[in-house]
């Protein structure tokens, strides 16, 4: 539960909540950051020595995701340095989902662009230098693989929106340690790059359709598509950040868990407010009436192992079954 430093008194805990620990995804950020500058440098320098405008814009654009980048980078660092801070009342997890929402609207905003110049493109018709703008989507399209595979986080969050039941114990588990699972700033990072890879792969196919069959207008049509895919992405994690950030209330599966494991020889949790405080990590405050009360250590030591409740707050209550049954 409560992390718990052996010099510090019992009734004293840290507020790190791990925090001060460098993540693996920091150093996966890092490597990917570094490519996609020196890339963005070499695309910017061709791009003006042979006077390629195709070269030039890969090269701004990639500048855009690595200053995206770079903030998740920046969070990361800033997490763990300031971890140990009594300024911040439950440790820097927060920071994640904040740099995470960061990314997220600049990746709204990337869509956006993406749209504008699509949508410009199909009203006013440039010529295509073909054999150059694939060599910078292929380019582009190595590029961002090797980053997509860097950061490796797909897989882990394609089932965000996954159904659970409530009354699958062992299903409730999965969901319990699948949130622990989230960094919203990794995937941050893993949706800019992700976006590029996409925005190159549609590139290359209307750059091919255009060069052999002759549908220049498939190149700003895939660009609309692009665009409504990445939008898709931001929307959702701009919403799972900004639940973080509000303090949303915890998924009900984990709400559930708590009170079936509580709720136990006729004891009730009379209010219960669980909320996400770091990736994976929960504060919670808790009511339970009884007609035989505990102390309240009873009552932790009866959660569920493996939520990372951090911070719990236990109220015990004798049992009024006239003030729960609503009569006098």
């Amino acid at each position: 539960m409560n992390t718990h430093n052996d010099n510090q008194p019992i009734w004293q805990h840290e507020h790190t909540l791990g925090q001060d620990r460098r993540k693996s995804g920091e150093l996966r950020t890092l490597i990917v950051v570094l490519l996609t500058a020196a890339t963005m440098i070499l695309e910017i320098t061709a791009g003006i020595a042979y006077g390629s405008m195709a070269l030039l814009a890969d090269g701004l654009h990639m500048a855009s995701h690595a200053t995206a980048l770079t903030i998740a980078l920046f969070a990361y660092i800033y997490a763990r340095r300031n971890a140990h801070s009594d300024r911040f009342c439950f440790g820097t997890g927060k920071v994640n989902s904040l740099a995470g929402f960061t990314g997220a609207v600049l990746l709204a905003l990337f869509a956006l662009v993406m749209a504008w110049e699509s949508f410009h493109r199909i009203v006013e018709p440039v010529p295509i230098a073909f054999n150059q703008a694939l060599v910078v989507a292929f380019l582009g399209l190595l590029v961002n693989g090797v980053s997509v595979m860097v950061l490796g986080v797909g897989h882990s969050q394609q089932n965000d929106g996954q159904h659970v039941e409530a009354d699958d114990p062992s299903a409730s588990q999965h969901h319990i340690e699948h949130e622990h699972e989230h960094d919203h700033n990794l995937r941050s990072a893993y949706l800019h790059v992700l976006a590029d890879a996409l925005t190159s792969l549609l590139a290359i196919t209307a750059l091919l359709a255009g060069k052999y069959l002759g549908l220049n207008w498939l190149d700003p049509v895939m660009g609309i598509v692009g665009a409504v895919l990445v939008a898709h992405w931001s929307f959702g994690l701009l919403t799972s950040t900004a639940a973080v950030l509000l303090d949303h209330r915890a998924p009900g599966t984990i709400e559930n868990a708590i009170r079936q494991s509580v709720e136990t020889a006729g004891d009730r949790v009379t209010d219960l407010h669980v909320w996400i405080i770091g990736p994976g990590t929960y504060c919670l405050i808790m009511s339970v009436a009884s007609e035989n009360p505990q102390p309240p250590q009873h009552y932790k030591s009866l959660l569920p192992e493996g939520m990372r409740l951090e911070h719990v707050t236990i109220e015990v209550l004798k049992l009024d079954h006239s003030a729960l049954d609503g009569t006098e």
